[in-house]
Formats: C-alpha cells, sequence, structure tokens
C-alpha cells in the first residue's frame, strides 16, 4: 500500500512593481510593520495569544487607526501570534517582546493574492494590484493541480520585491520494503559529507574550502568590528546574510550530490544530533567558529526533501559512538579515535581506517539492522 506524503517548500518569486504600485505596496508594507508592533506591545502585556480574544480586543483600532482592510488585520494578529509562538518554542523560559522592523506583509492565499495570466493580484490599502512576475526557474510550481500555494509573505530585498511563497505538493513515500541501497552518511568539517554504501565503496566531499572561506569571514567581521561605526555594523549584517546565502548553497550543492550519486530507492541513514553539537572537535576557542560551526540541520533537511522527490529516504538513528566502534570486530573503546589526525586504530583486532570513513560505515551496518528489525 503506497503511503502520500505532504512537502512544504518555499518558492521565492520576483514581482515587478512600477513607479505607481511601489508607492502604494510602500504604503502598505510600512503600515502593516507599525499594526504588528502595535499587537506585539499589546500581547506583551497582556500574555494573551488566542486569536478570537486578541480580535475582539484589537480589530477595531486596527481597522480605524491604522486603515487596514478586514482580512488584513486578521493577517496583522496571525503575524504576530506566529512569532510569539516561534519565540516561545525556541526560549521557552523567557517572555520577548518581538519587534517587526523591515518592510513586510502577509498574504493569504485566493483572498490577500492571487494569480493570473502573467501577473499576481495583490491586495493593498488602495484597492488591487496587478503585479507581473518573473517566471524563470518557477513554471512548475503554477500547476494548480499538483502545487498548493499557502500564505505568502512579500518582502523587498536590494530595492526589489519578492513573494515568499510556500508551495505544497504530494509524493509517494518510498517503502522500507522497497529499499535497494542503503548508504551510511557522517557529517562533518574535515569532510563536510563521508558516505558509505551497500557497494562497501566510500565517498569523501570535502570540507577544507569551508574552513578556508569561513576563516575569512571571521577576518573581515574582526575588522567590521573594531571600527564600531554604525557603517561598519550595517557592512556586518549584511556579510552575515552573505553568509548564510553561501551556506545553504553549499548544503544544496551537497544534498543534490548525495542523491543524484545514487540510484532511486536508497536510504540515507543519518545520526540523531538533536538537542546535541553537530560536530564535537575539541579545537581553540578563536577556532571553534571556523572548524565546528555549520548548518548541519538545514543540510539534513535538505537531503530528506531532494530524496524523498527521487523516491528514496532518509532515517536518524542515535549518535553515540559512531566514530568509536569498530567496524569489523564491533569492539568499543574512546581511543580507537585520534580526533586530531582523523584516524581510527581498534584496540582489540588492530583494524585501521579513516574516522569519518569509520562512522559512515557504522552509519551502513545500523540501516541493515533497521531493515533486519522490521522484516
Amino acid at each position: 500500500m503506497k503511503i502520500v506524503t505532504e512537502i512544504t517548500l518555499t518558492a521565492k518569486i520576483q514581482v515587478i512593481v512600477n513607479d505607481l504600485n511601489k508607492n502604494s505596496l510602500e504604503r502598505t508594507m510600512s503600515v502593516y510593520v507599525d499594526a504588528c508592533n502595535f499587537v506585539s506591545k499589546h500581547i506583551f502585556k497582556t500574555h494573551d495569544l488566542v486569536q478570537p480574544s486578541l480580535n475582539r480586543a484589537l480589530y477595531q483600532t486596527l481597522r480605524s487607526k491604522f486603515g487596514l482592510r478586514s482580512q488584513m488585520a486578521q493577517s496583522v494578529i496571525k503575524t504576530v501570534i506566529a512569532k510569539y509562538k516561534t519565540i516561545k518554542k525556541n526560549q521557552p523560559n523567557d517572555w520577548i517582546e518581538p519587534n517587526f522592523k523591515h518592510p513586510q506583509y502577509d498574504l493569504v492565499w485566493n483572498k490577500d493574492y492571487s494569480i493570473n495570466e502573467g501577473y499576481f493580484s495583490v491586495n493593498s490599502l488602495d484597492g488591487r494590484l496587478k503585479l507581473p512576475y518573473v517566471s524563470k526557474g518557477m513554471e512548475q510550481y503554477f500547476n494548480k493541480d499538483v502545487y498548493k500555494f499557502g500564505t505568502a509573505k512579500l518582502v523587498k530585498k536590494h530595492k526589489k520585491y519578492f513573494l515568499h511563497i510556500p508551495v505544497t505538493f504530494e509524493i509517494e513515500e518510498c517503502l522500507d520494503s522497497e529499499i535497494q541501497n542503503i548508504v551510511g552518511v557522517d557529517r562533518g568539517i574535515n569532510f563536510i559529507v563521508a558516505t558509505y554504501d551497500s557497494k562497501h565503496q566510500s565517498k569523501f566531499i570535502s570540507g577544507r574550502f569551508i574552513k578556508r572561506k569561513r576563516a575569512n569571514y571571521v577576518a573581515v567581521r574582526r575588522s567590521l568590528q573594531r571600527r564600531k561605526t554604525r557603517s561598519a555594523r550595517r557592512r556586518m549584517k549584511l556579510l552575515g546574510q552573505r553568509e548564510n546565502r553561501w551556506m545553504q548553497d553549499v548544503n544544496h550543492v551537497v544534498s543534490k550530490a548525495l542523491v543524484e550519486q545514487n540510484p532511486t530507492r536508497t536510504m540515507f541513514v543519518l545520526e540523531d544530533l538533536t538537542g546535541i553539537r553537530a560536530v564535537t572537535e575539541k579545537v581553540h576557542h578563536k577556532q571553534r567558529y571556523v572548524s565546528v560551526s555549520w548548518s548541519f540541520y538545514d543540510l539534513e533537511q535538505k537531503l530528506i526533501y531532494k530524496a524523498a522527490r527521487r523516491g528514496s529516504k532518509v532515517i536518524k538513528v542515535p549518535a553515540a559512538y559512531t566514530s568509536q566502534t569498530c567496524p569489523k570486530c564491533g569492539h568499543v573503546e574512546k581511543s580507537n579515535r585520534d580526533k586530531k589526525k582523523h584516524r581510527f586504530c581498534c584496540k582489540a583486532c588492530g583494524y585501521r581506517s579513516n574516522d569519518d570513513r569509520v562512522a559512515a560505515m557504522n552509519l551502513y551496518r545500523m540501516g541493515i539492522e533497521y531493515r533486519v528489525q522490521l522484516s
């Protein structure tokens, strides 16, 4: 029996805005942000995160004070509630008031925005606006029979306007009984990934270029920090955004390579890094940012999505001792692994290899055990 699951991606689509529409959008986004901050202050004082209650308390004020249309007033309240809940989830012991700084506008599909032949119809304080869009690379998402649009966010970046649209579609899950290949995937910095598959082949993607580039980012950031000027702080912020985009691009390339280098019906086995540091190398604190920090969660999410689209799947297994366990005799000992030299030497049987390769081999073995338990 086939199991269908839903996947949601964010399509970032540029909309073309002429001077007349620009003034209307700018005013709408500015008022929307002011209204969000107004609601945020109310919630911070009352601790009220219940939509109907907030509607009774704030709806009429949002309409009269900010001139919002009915749907916009509802959208503002929902946006601020979601922001508070996100903060609460990440920092459960703190009650923090979010401040909305950047122009934005959340639009509900088929109410605040819709799509017609060649343009988006977007609600504003001045009525509906027709905004042409750049469709290159996004054509597939406009198949309404396959893809469903959610609440979009209108943002302005580098003097251009974008709709960030969550796009949901269904795919058939790869069943465990259909698996034809198992790949253990160890994530790290010396090698951003090391793999071991059902053909007993190992592959590595070096992480040295990451260390070099992040070291460059650190050097530039320190130079800007020493200046302590407003322009330096602005440049630091832009630098951080550029670094995050670069990290996501690297993770996209790595996850794509993993999926495309393996056949369909592959099961990728990852360490479950929930609640622990992704990398635990012991390095000097001055080098820690360069050497051990990387967005492995983003890499994991990209691999899950890409594998699912290709008819494969990802499972996560306990992370303990994968680099300390001998894949030949099963002996577990901390001193089996030399972290500094990235070498593995079993104290029981003498087996030698690269420590990242050993971790990938053990993850592969755990994938085999997972299959056996299900059979």
